[in-house]
């Protein structure tokens, strides 16, 4: 029987994205996103606890919406999937990372920017933008028959 390796998460970016460039031409982009739950301790006292997550970006036309489009503060949801990497230190020890392979994203808030990275006004239509690569589902696909 296969599995299912799917994550979704809604955030703020914790720092702009770093972009890779390998010999062969091909990128790569990494950028944190946090996500935040809310709730009241024993004592009845709001607390607040932050993830971090870190997101990879391989696919051309993700990493390329990525470059122009998301920074730091910036509002997203992302969906993706989970990949634990093991690597070495400087001292030798083994770590492991865990990573979201993102395969889709969408602008949820935080500034307009145009190209050159200045910003711009807000849509007056309050639309937000879907992106995701070609045989993957848009979230606007979904079918809303959800009884809740």
């Amino acid at each position: 029987m296969a599995g299912v390796n799917k994550v979704i998460l809604i955030g703020n970016v914790g720092g702009d994205p770093e972009v890779k460039t390998f010999e062969s031409g091909d990128k790569l982009v990494r950028f944190s996103l946090a996500t935040s739950e809310k709730y009241k301790d024993r004592d009845g006292n709001s607390q607040e606890a932050t993830e971090w997550h870190y997101i990879v970006v391989r696919r051309d036309g993700l990493v390329n919406v990525v470059q122009q489009y998301v920074k730091k503060g910036d509002r997203l949801y992302v969906e993706g999937r989970l990949r634990t990497r093991k690597w070495t230190d400087q001292t030798g020890n083994d770590r492991y990372t865990t990573e979201v392979l993102m395969d889709q994203i969408q602008l949820l808030g935080g500034p307009s920017r145009n190209a050159d990275g200045q910003q711009s006004a807000p849509s007056s239509t309050g639309a937000t933008n879907v992106v995701s690569e070609p045989g993957q589902p848009s979230i606007n696909d979904i079918d809303d028959d959800l009884p809740f």
